[in-house]
């Protein structure tokens, strides 16, 4: 029974992290208020597929969980801060991806006569779409540190996943001391392609697990 939930789980997380890779890969550039009418579509599509990914991604890291569970319980600990930094993540797609594109439609004849109301909704709206996606990164980062120290004392990950694990997380603030924006769209990208990487092997890992 237990072997069957991490094969399921592990198959959960490859899904997840590809298609978060996908999503990626597809997002679209920023640009003036009307680029961002004419290319709707596909920033519905890609901001959906991106919310869709997040629950095969959070089921993934529950069966993690309980594999790497151990008597400190720091791992239930990981998984929560995960599940914070996706429910930021999803919050984060569904403001910018689903939200502001459905309010620009409204508006999509009549620009010129409202830019000058709309230019500062579309600011609020970039600045809590930055502050979403800082808690999503800090979340996910510390969660899998979290993962890989809990696995220095019980050996339950492989070593490679438990030293890049550690790694992404020094990486990460030396970007911050150094000043990179990760939550441009290049840092962000730069990040999702970071921990899909960890996931798709974790999910791996659960797998093969025996």
């Amino acid at each position: 029974m237990q072997h069957q939930i991490q094969k399921s789980t592990g198959i959960s997380l490859s899904i997840g992290s590809l298609l978060a890779i996908l999503t990626m890969v597809v997002h679209p550039v920023g640009g003036s208020i009307p680029h961002l009418i004419q290319i709707s579509d596909v920033i519905i599509g890609t901001h959906a597929l991106a919310i869709f990914c997040l629950p095969f991604i959070l089921f993934g890291f529950y069966g993690l969980t309980i594999h790497l569970m151990d008597r400190s319980g720091i791992v239930i600990l990981a998984f929560i801060i995960m599940a914070f930094g996706l429910i930021a993540a999803m919050c984060a797609a569904a403001v910018n991806g689903l939200t502001l594109p459905y309010f620009l439609g409204k508006y999509a004849d009549t620009i010129e006569v409202h830019e000058a109301v709309i230019q500062p909704i579309m600011s609020y709206s970039f600045a809590l779409n930055k502050s979403l996606d800082f808690i999503f990164i800090v979340a996910s980062f510390l969660s899998i540190a979290l993962y890989s120290v809990s696995s220095i004392r019980t050996k339950k990950l492989p070593l490679v996943l438990v030293y890049v694990g550690i790694g992404s997380v020094v990486f990460v603030l030396i970007g911050a001391l150094t000043g990179f924006v990760f939550t441009s769209l290049t840092g962000f990208r730069i990040v999702v392609f970071s921990l899909a990487g960890w996931i798709l092997s974790a999910g791996i890992f659960l797998i093969r697990s025996k």
